[in-house]
């Protein structure tokens, strides 16, 4: 028989842990409307627990004895300790955290020179200075997630910063870097107090379950960990991510350069990202950027090859399942937005949650914060919000804010036909673009000259530097989604040409707002290229080819009152290689032809143009 102040002391120990457990556990994170809130206890930024910490990885790839170490900081709050919380992660990680090299003169390649010829001169190699002290290694996107109920985890890239080893701009390593520091917050991976040190650190105030976000080279990264399948990474946010360096300096076999960086290879990134151990540097150099980047980005043909394909994450998504969110803006000239299409178009093949956020401006732009929340409250901390059921596609459209998207089923709209289009002579002054195919319009030529830029080639009324066709008049606006594409069947007085090709508004309307009033898209190739991006033959002077290539993918509504011109000329003074001017380019105009994803097709495109 139990004794009633037994019982007593029973309930009252009962009580006393059960108000403790309360007690530890009264900062949690808060929901609404399937969006993780602010929280008070969270958001006073004095009272956050920072530290940082070295993670062993799988690879040694700076030339000693050792396996490399990444650079790892933490933000998180308090109650991680003070009540015991643990909380899922937003990572980024990044090679810019300690700085980058300066822009000197001669950084970049000189592009003036012949097709398939050397540069004139070896380019110039700056030094990175390091900067950034212990143990913060960023602050980016702390306001934004902290008082939210996450922790942030910030990293260097192999050969940046403090972390240790080489930077390899796409290589393996910076694939299985990201993923061990995922494995160390899963307690996979080792994790130390100093870079060469025996004192473990562990995350135990962590649920283990990772999203990653980052724009540009911080949005490839997040894609780059999701391609090994790693397990605790469950969202990712790419924002304007580079999908494929080869797609980054190379458009169908020509050499081409990112918008704004004319110039620039995979070299030049190596050295503008190397801000490791100086004692380092050397070996790294010689290895990585002086070997395996000259013997392999082939600046001679700018064909497709096994150095190109092993840093094209397209290739390596056989184990991605962390849930996507892709953003990208219709007219970035620096990561185009292919890049973020076709990652988009291979998860959905494989079934993993996708959705897609386009806007109509350039470089960078994170989808709207409701969407982010929204994806990282799902697939972090487990909150049935249902955004898996959301619409797949979001654009915000020509006049809109950036956080006001319209909604679509899909990208491209699932509504969009191809309509091809034929052209009429008359190219150097303005030919005609038309639906039905006539016969015998002969051959046009126009000679090539860097010197004009494509925005002049399509002012002019008349030219001998480029052909031009255009739409008649649109009655009605007109709008394109997906992909164009176009066939040139063309000759060269040369053994090499650049082929370039834009799709523009006109007229050409001088300081618009929005650029989309003017480019429509724009594509690039090399017509030695003419079978595949992997093999090239010198042309044949006279001899007609066949070139048929994409365009960037785009979804734009063409106004009432522009027309639809096509732009085909040879060098484009900001992206390709400036060969001297002099090239004639002859294109077949009964054998060239080009088709428009057009959201109603053919009808919509007749009743646009009656």
């Amino acid at each position: 028989m139990i004794k009633k102040h037994s019982l007593f002391q029973l309930f009252s120990f009962l009580l006393l842990i059960s108000t403790t457990s309360f007690a530890q556990q009264e900062t949690v994170p808060v929901f609404e409307n399937g969006e993780a809130q602010i929280v008070e206890g969270f958001k006073d930024h004095n009272e956050w627990i920072r530290h940082d910490l070295w993670v062993d990885t799988p690879f040694n790839t700076d030339g000693d004895d050792k396996v490399d170490r990444m650079h790892v900081s933490v933000t998180r709050p308090k109650q991680t300790d003070t009540e015991g919380l643990k909380l899922p992660v937003i990572y980024v990680t990044s090679p810019y955290f300690a700085g980058v090299a300066p822009d000197v003169p001669g950084v970049m390649w000189n592009v003036e020179h012949e097709l398939g010829a050397p540069a004139k001169e070896e380019r110039v190699h700056p030094e990175v200075t390091r900067l950034g002290q212990r143990p913060i290694i960023s602050n980016s996107h702390l306001m934004k997630w902290v008082p939210r109920g996450y922790i942030v985890v910030h990293s260097s890239s192999p050969g940046t910063g403090l972390s240790q080893g080489a930077p390899t701009v796409g290589g393996e390593n910076e694939t299985l870097a990201p993923k061990a520091v995922i494995d160390w917050l899963n307690g996979r991976a080792k994790g130390y107090t100093t870079p060469d040190g025996n004192e473990e650190v562990k995350a135990t105030w962590t649920t283990g379950k990772v999203g990653m976000t980052g724009t540009s080279y911080n949005g490839t990264l997040p894609l780059a960990a999701a391609t090994t399948g790693v397990e605790g990474l469950e969202a990712i946010i790419p924002i304007a991510p580079n999908t494929s360096y080869y797609h980054y300096y190379r458009s169908n076999g020509l050499v081409r350069s990112p918008g704004g960086y004319l110039g620039e290879d995979i070299d030049v990134l190596y050295d503008f990202i190397h801000s490791g151990d100086e004692s380092k540097r050397p070996y790294n150099n010689k290895t990585i950027r002086d070997i395996e980047m000259k013997n392999g980005m082939d600046r001679l043909t700018g064909d497709y090859n096994d150095f190109w394909a092993g840093r094209d994450y397209l290739n390596h998504m056989k184990n991605m399942k962390a849930a996507l969110l892709m953003s990208h803006g219709f007219n970035d000239w620096n990561v185009m937005p292919e890049h973020s299409y076709r990652i988009y178009e291979q998860a959905k093949k494989q079934g993993i949650p996708t959705q897609i956020f386009y806007h109509q401006n350039g470089h960078g732009g994170p989808p709207p914060l409701t969407m982010m929340n929204r994806w990282f409250t799902r697939y972090l901390h487990g909150i049935e919000n249902g955004v898996e059921n959301d619409a797949k596609a979001w654009i915000v459209r020509e006049n809109d804010k950036r956080d006001n998207p319209t909604s679509y089923k899909d990208y491209p709209n699932p509504d969009a036909k191809m309509v091809t289009l034929y052209l009429n002579k008359g190219g150097n002054t303005i030919g005609a673009l038309s639906p039905s195919q006539k016969k015998r319009q002969g051959k046009e030529t126009l000679i090539d000259d860097f010197n004009i830029s494509g925005k002049d080639h399509a002012m002019t009324s008349n030219s001998k530097n480029r052909l031009l066709y255009a739409t008649p008049k649109l009655t009605k606006d007109l709008h394109i989604s997906g992909e164009s594409t176009i066939t040139i069947s063309v000759a060269s007085s040369k053994a090499a040409a650049n082929l370039s090709v834009w799709l523009v508004s006109l007229p050409w309307e001088e300081n618009t707002k929005p650029i989309t009033n003017n480019i429509i898209t724009r594509g690039w190739a090399d017509p030695q290229n003419y079978k595949s991006m992997t093999e090239s033959e010198p042309l044949k002077t006279g001899k007609f080819y066949d070139v048929t290539f994409k365009l960037q993918p785009d979804d734009q509504i063409i106004r009432a009152g522009q027309q639809i011109g096509l732009i085909i000329f040879s060098s484009d003074k900001e992206f390709t290689l400036h060969p001297k001017p002099g090239t004639e380019l002859t294109v077949d105009l009964n054998k060239t032809s080009l088709t428009l994803p057009i959201v109603g097709g053919k009808t919509a495109y007749k009743m646009a143009t009656e």
